[in-house]
């Protein structure tokens, strides 16, 4: 008779049977599935996640496309040819996803210890756009560093730096918590340089969204919520009184408040309300795919900050509604990876996601907001979708980080380790 198998034996198949390996082999990571005479193929990943990132970037190209094929008609653009965006907006879509790609083969632990230096890097390409003669100035506005085939915006690295930082600040000072001036006061000084060299270009809407990413990290970290809201109060009395002494500032917000008025109507309000005319016209299901009036030179910037606009009129409520409902779901769902990942005891992965829905909702609710007229105009694209290089990128390689988290937490999950 044969004898009975060790515990050691057992454990070993049951390890190959949920792996897929053969017996007595190490088992490999439960995103490969290996079995006999079948291809290997990724399956512990969230598909759905990549399915709807897809999609997004699928309509942002084609309405980038439709929203810019009439601008050579313009005679600041009447060197370029009508394909000129689409071209550059593909390259941009084809080098992020091949980024992203590279960048999922990294383990978390690797953007854990990297986290300080990215940040630090981030603050030197900040001071380096603002040098005159190497960042690039468009509309008053010095933002970008010229690179060949791609303008790279240095504030987008920040967003991704910022939530990288933070979540690394709160595991670092996790038994600090309720200490302001060791838990929140280096922090808070860190947000501060980022300020003061994001409004020096001026971006006033990148450095909304990374204070958003920072504060709503260190709550979900555990700060305690007087310190929030006093962080809170402090900027919006800085945002408040940068308003009052702008006379420019002021200006947009008094558009914002009455932009039917004579005197802003074709003025500060230029944008909004040719916005507004657009969502009106395409009413409840658009004019049709490429049948947009507004973009045809009366709305500025169509195919970047406007670009919601374009797919309002042509696509009307229904197309408009499924864009909100995909942000809604890709920033819930980003949330749940970081709830899953601090479940697991692995509290920088879990902040991290969380940080990056603050920041793909945070962003597409003010872009969203300006669009329709809820909120003041701010110079800040669509996620995922509005025509710009730099920021599809560090999307997509925001989002591929995320998708790590997931796979590590689904193998840790599986009895396996990240």
């Amino acid at each position: 008779m044969n004898a009975m198998p060790s515990i050691r034996e057992l454990s070993s198949r049951l390890k190959a049977r949920w792996s897929g390996a053969p017996a007595g082999d190490v088992p490999v990571r439960d995103w490969v599935n290996v079995g006999a005479g079948q291809p290997t193929k990724l399956a512990g990943f969230d598909q759905t996640l990549v399915w709807v990132v897809l999609a997004l970037l699928g309509l942002g190209f084609l309405m980038v496309y439709s929203a810019s094929i009439a601008m050579p008609d313009n005679p600041k653009f009447s060197h370029y040819l009508p394909t000129h965006f689409l071209l550059r907006h593909a390259i941009s879509i084809l080098l992020s996803l091949l980024v992203a790609l590279t960048v999922m083969q990294l383990p978390v632990a690797y953007w854990e210890r990297a986290a300080p230096w990215l940040f630090v890097v981030s603050l030197a390409l900040l001071v380096i756009v603002l040098v005159p003669f190497v960042g690039k100035g468009v509309n008053g506005a010095r933002r970008w560093l010229p690179l060949g085939l791609i303008n790279f915006q240095p504030s987008e690295l920040a967003k991704l730096a910022i939530a990288m930082y933070a979540a690394s600040y709160m595991v670092r000072k996790m038994e600090a918590r309720e200490n302001f001036i060791q838990a929140v006061w280096p922090m808070a000084a860190a947000l501060a340089v980022v300020g003061v060299l994001l409004l020096a270009e001026p971006d006033m809407g990148a450095f909304m969204v990374i204070a958003a990413i920072a504060m709503g990290i260190l709550f979900l970290g555990g700060v305690n919520g007087r310190m929030i809201a006093l962080i809170v109060a402090v900027l919006v009395g800085a945002f408040v009184l940068m308003i009052t002494f702008s006379d420019f500032r002021r200006e947009r917000i008094f558009a914002y408040l009455n932009p039917w008025d004579e005197k802003y109507a074709q003025g500060k309000a230029y944008q909004l309300t040719h916005s507004l005319i657009a969502f009106g016209r395409g009413e409840w299901t658009g004019q049709g795919l490429g049948s947009s009036v507004e973009k045809l030179h009366y709305l500025p910037e169509a195919h970047t900050d406007f670009l919601l606009a374009v797919i309002g009129e042509e696509l009307g409520f229904v197309g408009v509604a499924i864009v909100i409902c995909a942000f809604f779901w890709i920033s819930r769902r980003l949330f749940h990876i970081g709830r899953q990942a601090i479940a697991l005891d692995r509290i920088f992965a879990g902040l991290y996601a969380q940080g990056i829905g603050i920041w793909m909702g945070g962003q597409a609710f003010i872009n969203m907001g300006v669009n329709l007229g809820a909120l003041p105009t701010k110079g800040l694209t669509l996620p995922l979708m509005s025509f710009g290089g730099s920021a599809i990128l560090m999307n997509c390689v925001a989002l591929a980080i995320v998708l790590r988290i997931d796979i590590e937490n689904r193998q840790l999950m599986r009895g396996g380790r990240a």
